[in-house]
């Protein structure tokens, strides 16, 4: 058990490190997009509020908070059936499987290296506790 609770935290850590990615990621897209549109309409006529309408759907795309807090409630759920000290493989390989999701729709969203490298440990102790919970099956 001590094995899963290390993947645990080094997950929660590599999250945790995410949330703080978060804001920066934000504002280096927003950047990004102002002086990539600037460049790209200099004397051109467009719509300001339709412009305004598709960043807004586009940072809805990239935004991973759902994510985040999903995988924050699997973890959670794991620790609860660790400490329930019942032997519980399948659960475990369930919410395991959840948090697999979670992870790769965060790394999917994310187009930032830094969280990408977040992702990719968070992978690793994901696949460390898929093997173990499989040994308690």
């Amino acid at each position: 058990m001590e094995k899963f609770q290390e993947s645990l935290s080094v997950i929660t850590e590599s999250l945790n490190s995410i949330n703080t990615l978060v804001p920066v990621r934000k504002n280096r897209l927003i950047e990004k997009i102002r002086d990539n549109f600037s460049e790209w309409v200099k004397d051109q006529d467009f719509d300001k509020n339709r412009f305004e309408q598709e960043l807004i759907y586009y940072f809805e795309k990239l935004d991973i908070t759902e994510e985040v807090v999903r995988l924050e409630a699997h973890l959670n759920l794991f620790a609860e059936v660790l400490r329930s000290n019942k032997s519980e493989g399948k659960k475990m390989g369930f919410v395991s499987q959840e948090m697999g999701r979670e992870i790769n729709t965060i790394g999917s969203k994310a187009n930032d290296s830094s969280i990408q490298h977040h992702v990719i440990n968070m992978k690793d102790e994901l696949e460390k506790i898929k093997e173990q919970a499989l040994n308690i099956i």
